[in-house]
């Protein structure tokens, strides 16, 4: 039959330190009891009592983490609200790129990314500089695509003006929130094209112009 042992206060025998149970004990704080500590707890580790739901504190709580220490996330951090920017890839080229088809060719403008989370959304934004027709009346056309996926074309009229000389009209810009719904790598980039026909050449990164490209991953 186990003993009920009452006091109000336990102290140590000697020094400080104060030891309860032996190692392969279990310590039990039965259902409706408090444990409650005033001032430091060292431990290495703090798991659920039961299922694998743990909460820690109460609403209107503070936990403060102090200078110098540091939160390492091993899983999927969810709760936190939307809208958090978790990682962001840049990818850039100066590669002089000239095509004379009406059918879509690499840019050479790329960036890969792997979303943590199949609920994350990727902004995509894309600077493509160096935009030029070369003569005649054509102009440049523009897509983004991710992987294999058209994500939407720009800029298709880039640098026309009807004449038959050389126009370069600079660069251009592009937005795009994608939902790839995927934990796999991805891979961004831009293709180009001419817009009008193919009598004429036309070309990105004239003169080795930056084209850049930039992905941010937003965590749901």
């Amino acid at each position: 039959m186990a003993s009920v042992l009452k006091v109000d206060k336990l102290d140590p025998q000697s020094g400080t330190a104060l030891e309860i149970g032996t190692s392969g004990d279990t310590i039990t704080v039965p259902t409706g009891a408090g444990l409650t500590v005033t001032d430091e707890v060292k431990t290495n580790k703090i798991s659920p009592a039961t299922g694998t739901a743990f909460a820690l504190g109460d609403s209107g709580d503070t936990f403060t983490v102090p200078s110098g220490a540091t939160i390492v996330n091993s899983g999927t951090a969810t709760g936190f609200g939307g809208g958090k920017v978790l990682q962001v890839i840049n990818g850039t080229t100066t590669t002089e790129t000239a095509s004379s088809t009406t059918a879509y060719a690499d840019t050479t403008l790329t960036a890969d990314i792997t979303c943590a989370a199949t609920s994350s959304t990727v902004l995509v934004l894309v600077n493509q500089t160096g935009l030029l027709k070369n003569s005649s009346d054509n102009g440049v056309a523009c897509q983004l695509l991710r992987d294999a996926t058209s994500l939407g074309s720009f800029e298709n009229d880039a640098g026309r003006d009807g004449g038959t000389g050389l126009n370069i009209v600079g660069g251009t810009g592009y937005c795009k929130l994608d939902s790839p719904s995927s934990t796999s790598a991805l891979t961004y980039k831009t293709q180009f094209r001419c817009a009008v026909s193919s009598s004429a050449s036309v070309g990105v990164q004239h003169n080795s112009c930056t084209s850049s490209i930039t992905l941010i991953e937003i965590g749901a």
